[in-house]
Order: structure tokens, then sequence, then C-alpha cells
């Protein structure tokens, strides 16, 4: 049964990813948007949703005797986000990148904005290493993790002013028509340009479909995984943000097979720069004990340092060449594996202390 579900959900996501990525450009175009502002910040929040709303939930909301097993739950959650993202999504962007490569004139050079994704990247660095940072100071007093909390709120809300305020260069002769086009009567003869009203209900249908989705494959995966005896850390430090990632996968992947690279990548660029903020901010807030270094949890916090090594082994060439190809996010992957060999390591005791 738990197979069945976990297909359903896949297909679910996918029809949820597609609808997404049609009507967010559209979105994008109504009110004459940048690229960057389209797949970096609108796309990437959106696709966000999932995977932010599994520790929001842990940490808020947790009480009693459970509150701190939840806390540990989240802060692992929240890291986990960033590492997928530098690894694994980068990884399954590149396979996609290099099986389109033989219809592209130019190969696996991605024709993406490399300033935008530079942009994205400083943004991220900066960011997460002011969060994680945040992680070495005492647990008292609480105060100075709120003050990191708010400077990460503004590095954010600066980061999208930035967006919103380049040149708009979504093309409308670019799009493929909207979807939900047939629900609007007025412009029934004119898809080229639909109501915001129709492209806005599609963009939430697509949510709702992507979070539904999303939710019913982690609980699918989380039954199988404990039935066939997964140790539990491994399935909260690794199987679970994989299936959390999935909409940004998804997005990319589509993306990519449109031609549109420069939407496929900023979709996980601008996903990274919004997980290492406003979630990390949730911790800060609610849990600013859990966000600590020390025995138990530097194996949740080692995944940071595989993000900041990842990122800079596929974002640094690429700035000094000013050149993307699809091979080179395949470094993504060895990091994962490395990551994930690590926590095997430690699970089965090897590493006593580290979980």
């Amino acid at each position: 049964m738990d197979l069945v579900i976990l297909a359903l959900a896949f297909v679910i996501i996918l029809l949820g990813a597609e609808l997404f990525t049609n009507g967010i450009e559209w979105f994008g175009k109504k009110l004459e948007l940048a690229e960057g502002a389209v797949g970096s910040v609108l796309a990437a929040v959106g696709t966000a949703l999932p995977e932010t709303m599994i520790p929001i939930i842990a940490i808020v909301f947790a009480t009693g005797t459970s509150e701190a097993a939840s806390h540990a739950i989240g802060i692992g959650a929240i890291l986990g986000a960033p590492f997928m993202l530098s690894t694994l999504a980068m990884f399954v962007t590149g396979v996609a990148v290099l099986i389109v490569a033989r219809r592209r004139v130019q190969g696996d050079v991605m024709p993406v904005n490399t300033t935008i994704l530079a942009h994205d990247m400083r943004y991220f660095a900066i960011a997460y290493a002011i969060a994680v940072g945040a992680a070495f100071l005492p647990l008292e007093p609480v105060w100075t993790k709120w003050i990191v909390a708010a400077v990460l709120i503004g590095i954010y809300a600066w980061y999208v002013k930035a967006h919103f305020e380049a040149d708009p260069n979504v093309d409308a002769a670019d799009l493929a028509p909207l979807r939900f086009r047939r629900l609007d009567r007025v412009h029934l003869d004119h898809p080229e340009a639909p109501r915001l009203r129709v492209v806005n209900l599609q963009v939430l249908a697509a949510l709702g479909l992507i979070v539904v989705g999303a939710v019913f494959f982690v609980q699918a995966v989380e039954r199988i995984a404990l039935q066939i005896g997964v140790d539990e850390a491994l399935l909260a430090l690794v199987i679970a943000p994989i299936a959390t990632e999935l909409p940004e996968k998804f997005n990319s992947i589509i993306w990519v097979r449109q031609g549109k690279d420069t939407l496929a990548m900023g979709n996980i660029t601008g996903a990274m720069v919004f997980q290492s903020t406003i979630p990390t901010v949730v911790a800060l807030l609610f849990a600013s004990s859990a966000w600590h270094i020390g025995q138990g949890s530097y194996t949740a916090f080692a995944s940071a340092g595989i993000a900041f090594l990842a990122s800079a082994a596929i974002f640094i060439p690429m700035a000094r060449r000013g050149v993307l190809r699809g091979r080179d996010l395949l470094v993504g992957g060895v990091f994962y594996l490395a990551y994930l060999g690590f926590v095997v390591v430690v699970v089965t005791g090897a590493l006593e202390g580290f979980v």
C-alpha cells in the first residue's frame, strides 16, 4: 500500500511542478519581473514550502517531553535543505543537462546568466556563514541569537529587493500557453494574455498539489524505511530531505528540458538563500538552545560544511570562467555520497556521540 501511495504522491508532485513552472513564468510576465526574480525568489520560495513546513511545525508547535526531540528534528531539517540543494539537486540538474545536451548546439554549456547565479551564491555564502556561526554562540544570553535572526531577515529582504528591481526580461513569446487558460472566459480567444487572477489560481493550485504530494511522499518514505529497518538517524539526516526537495528537482528538470537554464538554476540557488535565512530565523527565535554545535549535533552541522564545499566547487570556477557546464554540477553527487558514507559510519556506532 505504501508503494502505491509513494507512486501516486510522485505523480502529484510532478503534476504540481509542471503547473507551477508554467504558472510562475506567466506570473512574472504579468508583473513584468526579471528572470532572476521569477526563478530565484518566486519559484524558489514556492517550491521550498514542503521542506520549510517540517521544521516550523517541529519547532514552533513542539510541547511537553517531546520538545527536545522535535527541536532536534527541526534543526536537522533546516540544515538538511541547503545540503541537499547544493549536492543532490545540483547533481540531478547536471544529469538532466547532459541528457538534453545532444539536442543543443552548445552541448552541455548551460545558457545561464552567471551574474544572477553568482549574486545568489554570494548571498547564500554570507547568510549561511552567519547562521552557522550563531551555533557557536553561548546558550546565554539568548538575545545574541535574536540579533543574528534580525540580521538574516535583513539580508533576505535586501536580496529580494535586488531581484525585484532588476529589469524585466521574461518574454511572452518564450512561454507555453497557460495551462488553466480555458478557465479564463474573457480571454479564451487570446491565450497569450491570460488574466492575472487565472494565473494566480494556477499557481495556488500547483502549490497545493506540491505540498500535498510532498507530505504523502515523506510519510510513505518514512514508513517504508522503518519497515525495512533503516536507522532513524539516517532517515532524518538523509532520506527524508531527499523527498522534501523533490519540487526543486522537478522544476529544474522541467526548465532544463525547455532550455531555460537560468530559471532552473535560479530555482535551486534562490532556494538555498531562502533556506539559509528564513527557516534558520525560526530556529534562532524558538529553539535557540538547539541551534548549538556540541556533542550530539556534529553530524547535522557537518552537512553545512559539505554545503559550503560543494557550492564552492561548482560556483567559484563558474565565476572565474563565466561559464557553467552540466558536467560541473555532477560534483554535487560526489559530496552527497561522501556525506552519506560519513552518516552511515556514525549511525553504525563507529563514531559515537556525533549523531
